[in-house]
């Protein structure tokens, strides 16, 4: 069955010249066997027709909330469609929805959409360049939004360059690999361990550390998107996931988030360590607040279980364990030497040396180091593509 069959898309036109190949596109969207929802800003009409596109995709296309007839339920759409393509995509409306300004109908449904976004950026060569639209560009990426690549060619100005938007036949072939993307990993179960651990002193104090679980979370929704089934054992952190196919497990102590790892790891087919799990916890817990005396105080600390190598030991044949190391120093050697001690299938290597790497950043600088020794460096990127990039190299390891 081809993947794009009943999916329904949101398709928002803005005022480009390249509107005319918005035509082309409902076409083909409709071919693929897709429902589509027509949108526009007002200057698209004077490009393209509304009567056209309603012609062509079959239902009433909407350019304002409230319109002559009715009012256009922007939530109601944000809510029913599987995708929202953005093409042609001008550098004003991306400047206007990289900062949530929402004066139309397609402002409207993008602050509302629950679905993955695509942008197909179309402008000439010089407004493609500037840098206030990289930076827009950054912005609507670092929310979750994914940007079709542009053409390049002759430009509305003359000019030859960068600018021109995707064909139609590219921008559907990009949707239907996105839609391919969220099944490959049906029936598959995974476990993802995220965020710090807080281990008591007291009823009060505890001892833990920087981890939001930011990376761990985006790991978990990324390998749910592609269709596994995902438990994610999340430490105490203010992060969340809201994504309808994790399932997050709340723990706070090393011994909680050991339990359920072991739990779930029985019948799961991949299981990530990115929590910042605590070595040590107090040896004794007090269960009264420790009043302050004259002098220093002593806590006896002991060794935690360790989650990563339990698993390590436990995995069955087909079975996979992916682990982290946030390292300050010697970091590749200590990190291989973790791939061997605890089993894992690979490490995911950053260091704090590295600016934007580490505990509270929305970016990641890491090198995947693998059981045979390779290894594959990544520029700084967000953890969300840092995320897409470990869910590939886990399918192909799936797939071996």
């Amino acid at each position: 069955m081809p993947t794009m069959r009943n999916k329904k898309i949101i398709l928002a036109i803005t005022g480009s010249i390249a509107a005319y190949k918005a035509a082309f596109l409902t076409r083909l969207f409709i071919k693929q066997g897709a429902e589509i929802q027509v949108i526009m800003t007002p200057s698209a009409a004077a490009f393209i027709t509304p009567l056209s596109l309603s012609t062509l995709s079959k239902r009433p296309v909407h350019s304002e909330v409230i319109s002559e007839e009715s009012w256009n339920n922007h939530v109601e759409l944000g809510l029913w469609a599987d995708a929202m393509v953005v093409a042609p995509a001008t550098a004003n409306t991306m400047a206007k929805l990289a900062n949530g300004i929402c004066d139309s109908m397609v402002g409207a449904v993008y602050l509302s959409a629950k679905c993955p976004i695509f942008f197909a950026p179309a402008m000439d060569l010089d407004m493609w360049k500037h840098p206030s639209t990289k930076k827009n560009l950054e912005t609507l990426k670092s929310y979750g939004n994914e940007i079709i690549p542009v053409g390049h060619g002759e430009l509305a100005s003359g000019l030859v360059g960068d600018g021109r938007m995707a064909e139609p036949e590219d921008i559907v072939k990009f949707l239907n690999t996105h839609f391919e993307k969220k099944q490959s990993l049906k029936g598959k179960t995974a476990i993802v361990t995220a965020g710090p651990t807080f281990e008591a002193i007291d009823p009060v104090r505890f001892i833990g550390n920087r981890s939001t679980g930011k990376m761990g979370i985006a790991i978990a929704e990324k390998l749910a998107d592609r269709g596994a089934k995902v438990h994610l054992i999340l430490g105490p952190t203010a992060q969340k996931s809201d994504h309808e196919g994790v399932n997050t497990i709340n723990v706070t102590s090393a011994e909680e988030m050991y339990q359920a790892a072991t739990k779930h790891f029985k019948k799961a087919n991949v299981a990530v360590m990115a929590a910042a799990v605590a070595d040590y916890r107090p040896k004794t817990v007090s269960n009264k607040k420790i009043k302050k005396k004259e002098g220093d105080m002593a806590v006896e600390l002991e060794r935690t279980k360790d989650i990563a190598k339990a698993l390590g030991e436990t995995k069955k044949k087909g079975q996979l364990t992916i682990g982290f190391a946030l390292e300050t120093n010697n970091e590749k050697a200590n990190a291989k030497g973790k791939v061997e001690r605890k089993n894992f299938d690979f490490i995911v290597l950053n260091s704090l040396r590295d600016k934007g790497a580490g505990f509270g950043h929305d970016t990641n600088k890491v090198t995947f180091i693998f059981k045979d020794g390779s290894e594959k460096p990544l520029k700084l990127k967000l953890k969300t593509q840092v995320a897409d990039e470990i869910v590939d190299e886990i399918e192909k390891l799936l797939n071996d």
